[in-house]
């Protein structure tokens, strides 16, 4: 049992701990010294940056999200189950779906926004289709960030109760 709820509560930090670094630390650090470094250019280097940055994470976070439903598995068929298992394993299964269509399509659309915009999408002017577009996917990947988090954390507080 020990050893399931270790597994268990390092995974969650662990994608908890990512997604909260990134949001509040890396992100607007990176953006903020490429900017003031490289006037010109700082920003579209920090946003690719940071894009290949939060591409990588989110294979750390199915393997958390995997590491989680199968401990939570695994505790249920050894019968050493914490409460509320099964509503468990459905906030991590929704967190990992959110994870996959984060990754696999919310960040394609963007690159592909940013491909076919030639330019960082913020410098075109503020009615054009791919400047919209792009800001529209940006708020989607944030909001659902934010939705994994809210995630992680009620996980965490079940953890914390027992």
């Amino acid at each position: 049992m020990l050893a399931l709820r270790y597994a268990y509560v390092l995974a969650l930090v662990v994608w908890l701990g990512g997604m909260v670094m990134l949001g509040a630390v890396v992100a607007p650090t990176t953006f903020e010294v490429l900017q003031a470094s490289l006037p010109s250019t700082g920003r579209e280097l920090a946003g690719a940056l940071f894009g290949t940055m939060l591409a990588r994470f989110h294979y750390i976070a199915y393997a958390a999200g995997a590491v989680l439903l199968v401990t939570l598995a695994a505790m249920r068929v050894l019968r050493l189950r914490p409460a509320h298992v099964g509503l468990r394993a459905a906030i991590a299964a929704v967190m990992l779906a959110v994870a996959l269509y984060s990754g696999t399509v919310v960040l394609r659309r963007i690159d592909a926004v940013q491909a076919q915009a030639g330019v960082l999408p913020s410098t075109l002017p503020a009615g054009d289709e791919r400047r919209v577009r792009f800001d529209q996917l940006h708020l989607l990947s944030t909001r659902l960030m934010m939705f994994n988090i809210a995630g992680a954390l009620v996980l965490l507080y079940w953890e914390a109760r027992e």
